[in-house]
């Protein structure tokens, strides 16, 4: 069984001014189909560190900002757990050392370090996401979209998203079925200690 690896480079612009979720779904499934993966993984890392990568229910809705109903119901949930930057000293990032390192490397102003809500917020989600391929098909499940979402909104941005797949382009020969596929029971099961009788119930059970 031989193992390959295949890689390709998403180009992307996101808009500034507001953070920007990018559906990638239809590239990275088109990458799945060329890399000649039967069975094995898709890695999408983001390049930068103010965006992650999702994997979502698409929404469908789409509002005067241009972002689907779920994806503003996400962003109302992020600003209050990391609000949007809107004065300076708001967070302790960027502080001065840092923002002499931006004039340092060419960097337009020093307005483009007041992105640290965009920094936190990749955090919580993180950069990266991994997917299963199963018999040639990438497994999202019925509904999930993959979305790149730079959280920076500063200024526009040219983004990158790097997409590696992994495996097999052979046909698996084992049932993947975990025990047959019996369902696993993680319900907590009482010990008999447990369910024993405890004097302070008495008064309340007829005997």
């Amino acid at each position: 069984m031989d193992f390959k690896v295949y890689q390709k480079e998403l180009e992307l612009q996101s808009r500034g001014w507001i953070p920007t979720f990018h559906d990638v779904s239809k590239e990275v499934l088109e990458i799945v189909k060329a890399s000649g993966v039967k069975n094995g993984t898709v890695c999408l890392a983001s390049h930068h560190t103010t965006c992650s990568v999702i994997i979502q229910e698409c929404s469908h809705d789409i509002d005067s900002f241009d972002l689907e109903f779920l994806q503003h119901d996400l962003l109302d949930i992020m600003r209050k757990i990391a609000p949007d930057f809107k004065e300076e000293h708001q967070y302790r990032h960027p502080g001065p050392i840092h923002a002499q390192f931006g004039r340092f490397v060419n960097e337009p102003g020093d307005f483009t370090s007041m992105n640290t809500d965009g920094h936190l917020r990749s955090v919580f989600f993180g950069r990266s996401e991994t997917m299963t391929i199963k018999d040639g098909v990438l497994d999202g499940g019925e509904f999930a979209h993959i979305y790149f979402v730079d959280w920076d909104q500063v200024r526009a941005r040219h983004r990158q998203l790097n997409v590696t797949v992994m495996g097999t382009a052979d046909d698996l020969k084992e049932d993947r079925k975990w025990n047959g596929g019996k369902t696993i029971d993680t319900l907590h099961k009482f010990t008999d200690e447990e369910k024993s009788d405890d004097v302070h119930y008495t008064l309340q059970q007829k005997r």
